[in-house]
């Protein structure tokens, strides 16, 4: 089993609760993150490792993402070395990545590095930490960012402050050409309306995927992130027209030139739709 290369679906597992790794990993999720930073207690954290390595050496098929603590922390080397011994572990997300040379040090375990950047230091430092050799993709951590920064959830205030940090991650992602950056959790589980509408919005910014917090989200977010039905049918007939044409020509009263016919490639990539992708 190799992770997805789909990411639509992020889901957090506690490192400490062995008992549901094979539940997730089974649950439809694109991507499985076992937690070893927030979701366990900081007493609780040795044994938390012992049940990853554990689990992983005899799941020798399993494939997981793995959320290491901050460098700040005396856990970091500790996880650190156990993702360098376990085949399993097929990338580390990085608690407070907000350094450059914390990110080199990472990487050279071998994995590619998923940064989560949840704090004002590690928005500032995105230009140097997005071009660090092994990094794959930026995470967004909105609870911690808006503690850190003082702003008040759930407020059109702080809505315009982190979709400004959404537009950082998005544009130097790009420029490094890095994978599109995945998408902060959404605190609700079963408002499914609410959370494939947050899904949705991520998708039309240019996420890749969003991080959930229980396998109740997957279905929302994975529709959210889905292309609809009329712009599966807009990108059929955007190809089929261009397998005719020599130059710009028009669909729906609109130009369509190269842009646009790349555009339709990826909805019917993202809909694994392959009739008529060139």
């Amino acid at each position: 089993m190799t992770v997805s290369n789909k990411v639509r679906s992020v889901l957090f597992v506690p490192a400490s609760r062995p008992e549901r790794f094979s539940k997730a990993l089974s649950c439809g999720a694109d991507v499985v993150v076992i937690d070893l930073e927030d979701a366990v207690a900081p007493a609780e954290k040795a044994a938390a490792r012992e049940a990853l390595k554990q689990y992983l050496e005899i799941n020798i098929e399993a494939a997981v993402i793995v959320r290491i603590n901050a460098a700040s922390t005396e856990h970091f080397t500790y996880d650190l070395e156990l993702c360098r011994q376990l085949p399993g572990v097929k990338a580390i997300m990085l608690a407070k990545a907000q350094s450059a040379e914390i990110l080199q040090v990472a990487a050279e375990t071998g994995k590619p590095i998923w940064p989560l950047v949840e704090t004002a230091l590690g928005v500032t430092e995105l230009p140097k930490m997005a071009r660090v050799k092994g990094v794959e993709r930026f995470c967004l951590g909105a609870l911690d960012l808006g503690v850190d920064i003082g702003i008040k959830p759930d407020t059109i205030g702080a809505q315009v402050v982190l979709d400004r940090v959404r537009c950082d991650l998005l544009l130097q992602s790009n420029v490094a050409g890095l994978a599109p950056p995945i998408e902060t959790v959404f605190p609700s589980i079963d408002n499914e309306v609410a959370i494939e509408q947050f899904a949705q919005r991520a998708s039309e910014m240019g996420f890749a995927g969003m991080l959930c917090i229980h396998p109740r989200q997957l279905s929302p977010v994975h529709q959210g992130f889905s292309p609809d039905e009329a712009e599966i049918d807009w990108a059929r007939r955007v190809l089929v027209a261009a397998e005719s044409a020599e130059a710009a020509f028009q669909v729906d009263g609109k130009m369509v030139d190269a842009p646009v016919i790349r555009r339709a490639c990826e909805i019917l990539k993202q809909a694994n739709d392959t009739t008529v992708i060139r």
